[in-house]
């Protein structure tokens, strides 16, 4: 039966206005948070060799700097553990502001590090440490925001609302490719020296904006209703390995699809300035910035055909399609054609990729239950996305001595991609059912009732 227009709204329904808020707070945070890591990842590939670890040979200098990129990614799984527990049980906008904060200040403290040329190796010691703070934080961004957004959002749209914690990491990425563009045309002794610097201090901005935004919103509906009805979960951890272990291996077999972004926006970038292939850095850096173009629009596109059509098929679009996708983008690369390298990235990253990218947030959280919703999807992407982080040391690794082995890279990358489609093809279909039986005995039986009803 339908509501009338006058009546009040329904227990547990998030009042006007909040789901569009809880999307936009979201989109700040995830912005913040991969401007923050795009822009550490860009001058792994292209800065910090030569200014913390400038006493290694070149090809050392790389694979230990671009290591320091995956050194965030193994701090995640941990902080995804103290920061989920405390989410389920204080609540998701208090993890949300948080994971912001710490976020801005660690970003900002890696503009202000001594080289290696004035303080010796408490250089990069001092660079991986605000790197691990990186990683705390962000094993709790977007586990809070993608539960924020999806308790809030109507439930037939949970999809599109969901999808801009991930189009907040396109235009994060979107931001800080403008902002390097002109740092990386300084003069090499310019950029070394100071240019650098520029783009991590700027990071405060973002975090400013952010924190104003998210500390006038609202708790969710769903978090609160259960905290009234049921209550909270006094150890959401034991809950979660009692009823949702084999979620959990989903997610995380899952999130490896991330291993494409980082291959794409770090291991790529790398591969194609160097002196194999000889591509320039600002001819690279427009690749990603038109790719991320592409994918502000394609990410809620993709988002709002899950909502019609279902979570897995989107998907496994997504997932499948990465994995021949890449064999292209890097082959591309290979052939020196800016021409080529910039059509196939695009369509790898911003059209392909996004299917999967856009969609996981909603696909992921729904496989929960409210009560232990945030570590469940914090836990399990946080581990795979350590795996993802680390991807690119291994592919320097598999790329060679000359570092020039792109298909060796391709095929790696299109492993890692098997995982998500096993795990999207057991999950089960989640888009129809109501937001407060998600992860319950009954969302199958919802799920199916909802089918044939439609």
């Amino acid at each position: 039966m339908s509501v009338p227009a006058f009546s009040p709204a329904p227990r547990g329904a998030a009042p006007p206005g909040q789901p569009r808020k809880a999307a936009t707070a979201a989109w700040i945070g995830s912005a913040l948070e991969y401007y923050d890591f795009f822009i550490y990842g860009s001058a792994a590939a292209l800065i910090f060799p030569d200014v913390f670890f400038d006493e290694s040979d070149p090809a050392t200098a790389t694979l230990l700097s671009l290591a320091t990129f995956g050194v965030a990614y193994a701090a995640r799984p941990v902080g995804a553990f103290f920061l989920g527990h405390v989410g389920d049980r204080a609540g998701r906008k208090k993890i949300m502001v948080f994971t912001l904060v710490l976020m801005g200040v660690s970003t900002f403290l890696i503009g202000c590090l001594p080289t290696r040329d004035q303080v010796g190796t408490l250089a990069p010691v001092l660079l991986v440490l605000c790197r691990i703070l990186q990683g705390i934080s962000a094993a709790g961004e977007q586990a809070s925001a993608n539960s924020m957004t999806l308790e809030h959002a109507p439930p037939h749209k949970r999809g599109f609302f969901t999808s801009f914690t991930l189009s907040g990491t396109q235009g994060g990425q979107l931001i800080a490719s403008l902002v390097f563009l002109p740092v990386a045309a300084l003069p090499e002794d310019q950029l070394l020296a100071w240019g650098w610097r520029l783009p991590f201090w700027l990071s405060v901005v973002v975090a400013v904006v952010g924190y104003v935004i998210r500390r006038k919103l609202d708790e969710t509906p769903a978090f609160e209703q259960q905290a009234a009805t049921e209550g909270v979960a006094k150890m959401p951890l034991a809950v979660l390995a009692r009823d949702h272990w084999a979620d959990v291996l989903r997610v995380v077999a899952g999130a490896l699809v991330a291993s494409v972004s980082t291959i794409f926006t770090v291991w790529a970038l790398a591969y194609a300035t160097s002196d194999s292939v000889g591509m320039s850095r600002t001819a690279m850096l427009w690749v990603g910035a038109l790719a991320n173009v592409v994918a502000l629009g394609a990410i809620p596109l993709w988002a709002m055909l899950s909502d019609r059509i279902g979570r897995r098929p989107v998907y496994l679009v997504g997932a499948a399609g990465s994995a021949v996708a890449m064999f292209l983008y890097l082959w591309a690369i290979s052939t020196g054609s800016y021409a080529l390298t910039f059509l196939l990235g695009i369509v790898a990253f911003g059209v392909v990729y996004s299917a999967a990218n856009g969609v996981w947030p909603a696909f992921y959280g729904e496989m929960f239950s409210t009560r232990v919703r945030l570590s469940g999807v914090a836990i399990g992407t946080q581990i795979g996305f350590a795996v993802a982080g680390f991807a690119v040391t291994f592919a320097a690794q598999i790329a060679g001595p000359d570092g020039d082995d792109w298909f060796a890279v391709a095929l790696f990358t299109a492993a890692l991609c098997v995982p998500p489609v096993v795990a999207a093809l057991s999950a089960r279909e989640t888009h129809r059912v109501p937001t407060e039986q998600l992860g319950g005995p009954d969302d199958r039986e919802a799920a199916r009732a909802e089918t044939v009803t439609a």
